[in-house]
């Protein structure tokens, strides 16, 4: 790993991203290359981060990333 990647994990899988990447550049990625779907929620090492701070919330080397999706049913 260079000092200009990151390695972070995504629902506990480990993913390279670019140094400051933020978790809306990461979330956007990871729908293009088809990792999550379009619907989800999204915690960083434990902790909900909601959708109005996806930019604010810079990743780090070692960070958790939990995407959930939503489960129909009745």
């Amino acid at each position: 790993m260079s000092k200009r990647t990151i390695e972070v994990f995504l629902n506990a899988e480990p993913v390279q991203l670019p140094h400051n990447t933020n978790l809306s550049s990461a979330l956007a990625l990871w729908i293009d290359e088809q990792r999550i779907g379009e619907q989800f929620a999204a915690a960083v090492n434990g902790e909900f981060i909601p959708r109005s701070a996806y930019d604010d919330c810079l990743l780090g080397s070692g960070d958790m990333v939990d995407v959930v999706t939503p489960v129909g049913g009745g």
